[in-house]
């Protein structure tokens, strides 16, 4: 898997993490406290073609990442052998996020891409911002997905 560097937003400054955006991967050492919101998202596209488009959207929204109300910082991730990519982001709160899912880049690359494969999407609130816990639950929680569809395709080989 693929991830990308840790993106701040404006609202990690003020939770403080100006001095820990330094930390592992160049993500957040430490823990900064205050309740937050993370969400993930993991798009498998229905065909290869697609996954360049969707990558170069989904960068051209993370440009504006640092200037979201209420976003405190994200990763990109992206599998390209199993045609799979999406975020990890971290929210001061759930009106953030609902905020940026509003917004008309966000709302225009869903319409683009929504029919051309299947999206999942969890959330889960921090008491607490520590970065190398969320990124490990992040992953844990998109490799399940892995071992399911490896564990289907196992039972299709069988019969």
């Amino acid at each position: 898997m693929l991830r990308s560097r840790w993106c701040p937003g404006p609202a990690g400054d003020s939770l403080g993490d100006r001095v820990a955006a330094n930390g592992i991967d160049n993500g957040m050492r430490g823990r900064v406290s205050g309740s937050l919101i993370v969400s993930v998202t993991d798009f498998t596209s229905d065909a290869y073609r697609d996954l360049p488009g969707i990558v170069r959207r989904g960068l051209a929204l993370r440009r504006r990442w640092p200037h979201l109300e209420g976003a405190v910082g994200m990763w990109l991730w992206a599998a390209p052998s199993a045609r799979r990519c999406g975020s990890v982001s971290v929210w001061t709160g759930r009106r953030a996020l609902a905020e940026f899912v509003r917004l008309p880049e966000h709302v225009a690359i869903m319409d683009e891409y929504r029919e051309r494969g299947t999206i999942r999407s969890v959330m889960w609130e921090y008491e607490s911002l520590d970065a190398a816990r969320i990124r490990q639950d992040a992953e844990v929680w998109l490799l399940s997905d892995d071992r399911r569809r490896a564990a289907r395709g196992a039972r299709r080989e069988g019969r």
